[in-house]
């Protein structure tokens, strides 16, 4: 482990800082992020990176849907509340980390 921490620890550094780019290279370091982890880095692509937030929200979803075992409606409210990540963040958020703890 390097003076600056470990991989998760720059992961995390870097989701506080909220600096996409930075998130990205840490994220790379990384085996595999939990839902919660990739919550925060949606949330910031949805706020940062447009082009490429769409085809990551459908890959959260999925995982979400095959982790949690969700049914269609709760699917259904998980890409709509993805949806609303770009314009309210916070309410789009609430509603998948209710969707997580199903």
């Amino acid at each position: 482990m390097s003076i600056k921490g470990s991989p998760y620890a720059r992961f995390k550094r870097a989701l506080d800082l909220g600096k996409l780019p930075l998130v990205y290279a840490a994220a790379a370091e990384l085996p595999q992020l939990n839902l919660d982890d990739g919550l925060r880095v949606l949330v910031l692509m949805a706020e940062q990176d447009r082009a490429r937030f769409d085809r990551a929200a459908v890959r959260w979803v999925a995982r979400l849907g095959l982790e949690r075992r969700l049914g269609i409606a709760d699917l259904r409210a998980a890409l709509a509340a993805c949806e609303l990540l770009c314009a309210h963040p916070e309410e789009g958020r609430a509603v998948l980390a209710r969707l997580m703890r199903h």
